[in-house]
């Protein structure tokens, strides 16, 4: 089963496989550092749960469920 960004909960923390958004989603998320080999940590839920914001690099990144979903990661 592939594992993707939004199944994190805060607290977890997950390394990133494979980012498949196509278009300008996709550029902003490399922009931000959302490349492949990345450590990355879920830290906050909004209260609908929508957008999360994420811990990577030192940086806290609030991403829209929508383009979460297409970023493949192995839980840690």
């Amino acid at each position: 089963m592939q594992k993707t960004l939004d199944l994190l909960k805060p607290g977890q923390k997950a390394i990133i496989k494979k980012i498949n958004n196509n278009g300008s989603i996709r550029r902003r998320l490399l922009d931000i550092g959302i490349i492949p080999n990345t450590y990355i940590e879920c830290y906050l839920e909004s209260p609908f749960k929508d957008p999360i914001a994420y811990k990577i690099k030192n940086a806290i990144i609030a991403i829209r469920k929508c383009d979460s979903k297409g970023i493949e990661v192995d839980i840690l």
